[in-house]
């Protein structure tokens, strides 16, 4: 008897869907079927598909081209800072932005006072605005810094603190971290405005804000005991919102401990994707939101902040579409 015949080769229009949807965070995917056969390479390698594919997952964040910033403004006589670079071309999907014109945000405390400031560096003027101020008048910190001055000597080491961590973008503002009491400050681009949010936990230590992945919610994220608890809250509104508690994850069983005085530490995001970073004593833990899954990244270390590089890789480049960085000031 006669074998049967091969089924008939699937169109590459049947393909090119398929191909579509491999998950983003296991590129090992696509590239192994870049490898399957010339066919398959010119479908990934088509700039048409790339599109798609970005359109279809979402884009990962860039930053502009490398770039020499002039001093920021003499008032910024700042202790310690944040900043956050995004792109400024109107109508853009950020779908391919790369080397168009860019804002600075550029967040701080002042190295004298007890104050908070912003100011915004425009590639397209090449100036910095001036600085608007939050001071510690702002009744939600104010209450906190009094408190603890009153406690004793140390209480006057309780300065309004940004943190050097990475800030959220969601809408047209960006969320940055105090220092002490868990505030959360605020700038919002159009208004050219800060304020502070309170937080949904006060009294845990290394908490991490991001942008949800429905793009108009912060979430917040922190360890208490043995869980990772993370909250939500409307922000993309004009409407008072609440913190919503998102999910609580049990970490007990999933991330090992190398003796009973590790600590488990919230050390960073993946914006838009729902990843939470969480070291420990055996090392560095990848968190999806989503389902809960747990995945060692790195050995362990010194972790503060894990500022996670997402691109797609394709093998039309090879070098995953590249990746930009803009000089800032820095301690020393």
């Amino acid at each position: 008897m006669a074998p049967p015949p091969p089924p008939p080769p699937l169109i590459d229009d049947v393909i090119a869907e398929i191909l579509l949807r491999l998950p983003p965070d296991e590129p090992e995917h696509l590239f192994r079927a870049s490898l399957v056969c010339k066919p398959w390479l010119l479908i990934i390698c088509d700039p048409g598909f790339r599109r798609r594919y970005r359109e279809f997952h979402g884009a990962p964040p860039l930053l502009g081209d490398r770039h020499c910033l002039p001093p920021e403004p003499e008032e910024m006589k700042w202790l310690i800072y944040s900043a956050v670079v995004l792109c400024a071309t109107n109508g853009c999907d950020h779908l391919d932005c790369h080397g168009g014109p860019f804002r600075v945000v550029f967040v701080a405390t002042h190295e004298s006072k007890d104050i908070i400031l912003a100011s915004v560096y425009s590639s397209e003027t090449g100036e910095w605005s001036l600085p608007v101020c939050l001071d510690n008048t702002c009744e939600i910190y104010a209450q906190h810094i009094r408190e603890a001055r009153a406690d004793g000597p140390l209480g006057r080491f309780y300065t309004p603190y940004i943190q050097p961590r990475r800030g959220a973008v969601v809408g047209d503002a960006v969320y940055f971290t105090v220092r002490y009491g868990n505030a959360i400050a605020k700038y919002d681009l159009g208004k050219d405005r800060l304020s502070m949010i309170e937080p949904p936990q006060v009294y845990v230590w290394d908490i991490a804000i991001t942008a949800m992945e429905d793009s108009t919610s912060l979430g917040f994220a922190c360890i208490q005991g043995s869980s990772l608890y993370t909250w939500s809250r409307k922000v993309d509104t004009e409407e008072p919102t609440e913190w919503v508690q998102y999910r609580v994850i049990e970490l007990e069983k999933t991330i090992p401990v190398a003796n009973p005085d590790d600590k488990l530490s919230v050390v960073g995001f993946a914006e838009g994707v729902g990843v939470i970073f969480v070291s420990s004593g055996v090392g560095l833990f990848m968190i999806k939101l989503n389902s809960g899954q747990v995945k060692k990244v790195d050995e362990p270390g010194e972790y503060f902040s894990v500022l996670p590089y997402m691109s797609f890789y394709l093998p039309e480049t090879g070098n995953g579409g590249g990746h930009d960085a803009t000089d800032l000031p820095h301690n020393t």
